[in-house]
């Protein structure tokens, strides 16, 4: 076994191609991996639910840190490894100040064991929010007044729209709430111009990451990451081997060690693995 021990893999734009789908030599490479005794994290901002369907063709109990860090499962039996809710005070505020804005977002919520993943004011949905209702299938939850909910546990906030209107929240949230909330603008998305996510401030695929590797004694030298977009930026500036994807946004390709030579559709995070690990 080399240097490294822990590989975390971002989904959408890395491990899978725009269609979605694990190209073949990623599927086969992960396997090997896996197989190898390497720990595969799967790092991403999608819902445990949703990603444990997207990685079923792996067919290996891999780990999954799901919503950007804020809940951590294993694969193999659903096990809650570590999870960072928002708090219901701190959450009454940013909704205040976004209904001030006239922006309405959807929540990511962490009712897994109930089938609820998803909420959603009823009389507040935009096209965005349909699309990603379509694509919880019956994980979705309709409510009357997001002021109105008790003792929920509240994985993510996102907004999707203008990127005008979405920067204008972030940097109010980070110049008045800096210590209160973890914020990300992404813009390597497809439903929308620009994507806002406020959550937990301990909630990052990084500072998650590396609590994870510390449980099995794996330090940050041993870490290899590999991602595409803003989200991704801190696990990937601050591991042992930061990878940015050919196709990645500028800010993630700015602070990486190595940008792929090949894209997500390309197979690009088999093509840089088997070259670093000799394989």
């Amino acid at each position: 076994m080399d240097m490294y021990r822990l590989i975390a893999i971002d989904l959408d734009g890395t491990l899978l191609d725009d269609k979605k789908n694990i190209p073949e030599e990623n599927l086969y490479l992960m396997k090997e991996l896996f197989d190898r005794g390497y720990e595969i994290v799967i790092a991403t901002g999608r819902r445990y639910w949703e990603a444990k369907t997207l990685t079923e063709d792996i067919d290996r109990p891999v780990v999954i840190l799901a919503n950007n860090g804020n809940i951590v499962r294993d694969l193999k039996d659903g096990k809650l490894l570590i999870k960072k809710y928002l708090g219901m005070e701190d959450f009454r505020i940013l909704i205040k100040e976004s209904k001030k804005r006239g922006l309405y977002p959807l929540l990511l919520v962490d009712d897994y064991e109930n089938g609820i993943d998803v909420m959603v004011e009823m009389d507040n949905i935009s096209e965005f929010h349909n699309i990603y209702i379509s694509r919880a299938q019956d994980r979705c939850k309709k409510v009357e007044d997001y002021l109105k909910l008790n003792d929920v546990n509240i994985l993510s906030v996102v907004f999707a729209g203008d990127r005008k209107d979405l920067e204008e929240l972030y940097d109010y949230i980070n110049v008045r709430y800096p210590k209160i909330f973890k914020s990300h603008l992404m813009e390597n998305i497809h439903v929308a111009e620009t994507l806002l996510e406020i959550m937990n401030p301990l909630g990052d695929k990084w500072l998650s990451l590396l609590e994870y590797a510390k449980e099995k004694g794996i330090y940050r030298e041993q870490i290899i990451a590999i991602g595409d977009d803003n989200n991704d930026a801190e696990m990937v500036k601050n591991a042992g081997l930061g990878i940015a994807m050919k196709n990645g946004s500028q800010l993630v390709k700015s602070v990486a060690d190595i940008i792929t030579e090949k894209d997500n559709n390309e197979s690009g995070v088999a093509y840089e693995l088997k070259k670093i690990l000799k394989l």
